[in-house]
This record gives structure tokens, sequence and C-alpha cells, in this order.
């Protein structure tokens, strides 16, 4: 396995932690410096709260979530080779606040949730028109609580129009930044 193929913790219980993940097409784990923003941006409302991290990737979303005070995360991760590596990444921390489900995340998303979500973590593989999708299915599903959060990565800004025509409930943009092409923000659930 390359040596470039890990992530470092930022912050919280598991600060320095590193983590390895495999070579998959499309896996682009966010960089450093944009979760540690995103955390910023989230500091005083993260801890024991529940997260839900769609096309989870290497984790670093996840494991950061968790290392900084999550009550609960749950990853969906497709690609098996990917899942597989996030699980002995888990065994690791020997934590029973976080859980990988082997599955689509689009599919995960067609069925109605039993549960709220606090933080939605939205990164899936560019360029292939899955947020809309992704939006809809997460408006129409009940995922995100009221006042919830969605975090989104994506290769465009996402704009206001864009959330009216792709979410039927009321949603406001929080921040918004751009990190090299990496368009990354944070949306609120009114």
């Amino acid at each position: 396995m390359a040596n470039s193929n890990t992530f470092q913790i930022i912050g919280g219980e598991y600060r320095g932690r590193k983590f390895n993940f495999p070579d998959a097409n499309g896996l682009r784990p966010t960089p450093g410096k944009v979760r540690e923003t995103l955390f910023n941006w989230i500091q005083f409302e993260s801890v024991n709260k529940t997260y839900l991290d769609l096309f989870t990737g290497s984790g670093s979303l996840s494991f950061e979530a968790l290392s900084r005070g999550a009550k609960q995360v749950v990853g969906i991760e497709n690609n098996p080779n990917t899942y597989q590596h996030l699980e002995k990444n888990r065994k690791l921390l020997k934590s029973d606040k976080i859980e990988f489900l082997n599955q689509d995340a689009l599919v995960f998303l067609s069925t109605k949730s039993n549960q709220f979500y606090d933080f939605v973590l939205l990164d899936p593989p560019f360029n292939k028109n899955i947020i809309p999708k992704a939006l809809k299915s997460l408006s129409k599903g009940d995922f995100v609580a009221s006042g919830g959060k969605i975090y989104i990565e994506s290769e465009f800004e996402i704009t206001d129009i864009f959330l009216k025509e792709n979410f039927s409930e009321k949603i406001k943009i929080n921040k918004q930044k751009l990190s090299g092409a990496v368009n990354y923000c944070l949306l609120e659930v009114l």
C-alpha cells in the first residue's frame, strides 16, 4: 500500500492518529485543512450528536466526527475493499459509537429513515451528478433533524437556486468556501 494513502485525525480524542485507506477509483479523502475548517464551523454543536456519512470513502470525516465527541456515526460505503479497510480501522478504535454499512448510499437513502441525524456528510465522487439525487432523497426520507446540518463537498458552488430545485424543505447556506478545485459548504435545515 502506498504510504500516501493515509490521513491523520486533526482534533479530539484520537488527535494525531493515522489511518490507512486503499486505492479506489474516485476516492479522495477530505484534506486536513478542509476537515479542520468544517469542524471549526461546527465545534460548539458537534458533541453528542448523530452523524450520517454518505459515500464514506477513506472515513476521514467519520473518524474525525467520532474523535470530536459524536454520539453515533453511521458511514455508508459501496466499494467492498474500501469498506473492509473502514472496518479494520473501526476495530482498531474499539468504539461502539461508529458503524459502517457496505451499501450504495442512494439505495440506503431510498427508504424512509427511522432516525433523524444531526449532521449529514455528503462527499460523493465528483462529476457523477450524485448530489442532486442525494439531496432529494435526504429531503424525502426524513433523514435530517430540523436545525440539522448537511455538509457538502462538490466540484461546483452550491447556490440557493440549486437547493430550491433539489431540497423540498427550507434550507439555507451557513458557510461556503473553496479549496483548490473543491467547493465545500455547510447547510442548515430550517
